[in-house]
């Protein structure tokens, strides 16, 4: 072999070399995960008093801050449940009375995403002592479960119930938070979940086949083709329709304001519902239960 051969065979060799560096080196792209912010509440029975509960009970205020610690120590943004109440009292937001409604509205004011609902029960026995917690957490904006777990202690001789209660909390919390998180994240990339039921008033002339609009389809023509264009990402399903009713069991509404960047939520898509209606010249009235919109067209 001669030396210009030689020469050609090593040039080659470093271009293939070169080349599969230059391959092997592609930027890594960076992906921002979108955290929750959660509030751990406590499980209370119907007509239970949530203040009287707390107040009383030292386990369930331990229960409560070891869940909230262990979010915590995760880089989960928490929002303390206790604060809130305490703050709401002080200054007499709410009338004593109907507790349920009570700690909805704490849901409600306390700004967070998500809320975990942590029911405990701590077992002392002659072989040692336990605290079991079941922890169900669900998205405040529309009340959809989110994740549910059961974590438990394993008996111990110990009165230490704050102890016991962090094994509980630790035994399930990383899978927890995991099924949140990937929950959450699919809300933040698909948007959320709700429903809308479309019905008439017993009164009312109109059916799903009149006529309505400047174009004079059909009106549940009309309704599809409106949330064809304002469902997030066109993400919608029709669970069924007929001449007196339009059942859309799956829309999807963004976590976000997309002009705006404030949190959208159920009453600001029903808003936009009633001014579409207002523009096919139908008077309607509109009604939210949960993640449910009902609109009565008269």
């Amino acid at each position: 072999m001669n030396m210009r051969k030689i020469i050609i065979i090593v040039l080659l060799i470093i271009v293939t070399i070169s080349t599969a560096f230059s391959q092997e080196t592609t930027p890594v792209v960076s992906v921002q995960t979108v955290q929750p912010k959660i509030m751990v509440i406590p499980y209370t029975k119907e007509g239970e008093d949530i203040r009287t509960i707390l107040e009383s009970d030292v386990n369930k205020r331990i229960v409560l801050t070891k869940i909230k610690e262990a979010f915590d120590s995760r880089g989960f943004t928490t929002v303390d449940f206790t604060a809130k109440l305490k703050s709401a009292n002080d200054n007499n937001i709410f009338a004593s009375g109907n507790q349920t409604d009570l700690k909805s509205q704490i849901i409600q004011m306390s700004g967070a995403d998500v809320y975990v609902e942590a029911e405990d029960n701590v077992l002392l026995t002659p072989s040692g002592n336990s605290v079991k917690i079941i922890v169900t957490a669900y998205e405040i904006s529309t009340g959809n479960s989110l994740a549910n777990k059961v974590g438990e202690s394993n008996k111990f001789y110990t009165d230490d119930i704050g102890k016991l209660a962090s094994k509980a909390i630790e035994s399930c919390a990383t899978d927890f938070l995991n099924v949140i998180q990937e929950k959450f994240t699919d809300i933040v990339n698909n948007g959320r979940s709700i429903i809308i039921n479309f019905g008439f008033d017993a009164n009312s002339t109109y059916s799903m086949s009149s006529n309505v609009g400047t174009q004079e389809l059909q009106l549940s023509d009309e309704l599809e083709l409106w949330m064809e264009e304002h469902a997030y990402k066109n993400n919608y399903h029709i669970q069924g329709t007929t001449d007196k009713q339009m059942i859309f069991d799956d829309v999807r509404i963004p976590l976000k304001d997309p002009n705006t960047g404030n949190n959208y939520n159920t009453n600001k898509f029903a808003l936009e519902i009633f001014k579409f209606m207002r523009s096919l010249g139908l008077n309607i009235s509109r009604d939210i239960k949960g993640n449910t919109i009902y609109i009565t067209i008269k």
